[in-house]
C-alpha cells in the first residue's frame, strides 16, 4: 500500500475540523440516507456471516432454484412491506429532529422510490441473497422465519435497527470533540511536509 499524499491527509483532516461547525440538526439532516439504507435488509438480518468476498460472490453462478428460494426468503421475510415501513419511519423521524426538511419531503420520498423501493432493489437483492447462500440454506432461512419466533423476528428486526442505529448516531455526536480533538493534536505536532 503506498503512502498518502500530504494534501489527501491535510483535505481529511480540514474536512474533520468542518465538522466540528456542522450542527447535530445539519448532520442529522443528511444522515437518513444511511439510515435507510442500513435498514433496507433488517428484515432478514441474520448472525451469520460468509467468508466469500463481493469478487467471488459476483463471479458465482446462481442456479435458478437459488434464485427462486431467495424470492421465497425475501417474501417469507416480508420484505417489502418491512422496506416501505422502515423508509416512512425513517423519514418521520428525520423530520421530526428537522422540521425544516417538511417542505422537501415530497423530494426525498421521490428520491427514495426511485432507487431504494422494493421495486427497483428487488432483483439485486435476490442475486445477493442467492449469492451468499445456497439454495438448501436459503429454504432452511425461509422454514425459520415461517415460526412464530422467526414471524416475531421479522417484526421486532426494524424497530431493533432503528434504535441501534439511533443509539451509533448519539454516541458518535457526543464523542465526536474527542475525535476532533486528536486530529488537531496529531497536527500541531506534525508539519504538513512531514505526513506521508
Amino acid at each position: 500500500m503506498g503512502t498518502v499524499p500530504a494534501a489527501d491527509f491535510l483535505h481529511c483532516i480540514r474536512s474533520a475540523r468542518l465538522s466540528a461547525q456542522i450542527s447535530r440538526t445539519s448532520t442529522m439532516k443528511y444522515s437518513w440516507i444511511l439510515t435507510v439504507a442500513l435498514a433496507l435488509t433488517a428484515s432478514v438480518a441474520q448472525a451469520q456471516t460468509t467468508t466469500t468476498s463481493a469478487t467471488t460472490a459476483a463471479k458465482t453462478p446462481v442456479s435458478a432454484g437459488q434464485r427462486k428460494a431467495a424470492e421465497e426468503l425475501l417474501q417469507a421475510t416480508s420484505t417489502e412491506k418491512n422496506l416501505a415501513a422502515s423508509i416512512d419511519r425513517m423519514l418521520a423521524l428525520q423530520i421530526e429532529q428537522n422540521p425544516g426538511m417538511k417542505a422537501v419531503e415530497p423530494e426525498m420520498r421521490a428520491y427514495i422510490n426511485k432507487y431504494m423501493s422494493w421495486a427497483s432493489l428487488k432483483d439485486e437483492l435476490v442475486q445477493i441473497y442467492a449469492q451468499e447462500f445456497t439454495e438448501k440454506e436459503l429454504k432452511e432461512l425461509t422454514k425459520f422465519y415461517l415460526t412464530p419466533i422467526g414471524r416475531k423476528t421479522i417484526e421486532k428486526m426494524p424497530q431493533l435497527m432503528v434504535a441501534g442505529m439511533e443509539m451509533g448516531q448519539r454516541r458518535v455526536q457526543e464523542h465526536l470533540p474527542e475525535l476532533q480533538q486528536a486530529i488537531a493534536e496529531k497536527m500541531k505536532t506534525q508539519a504538513p511536509s512531514d505526513v506521508k
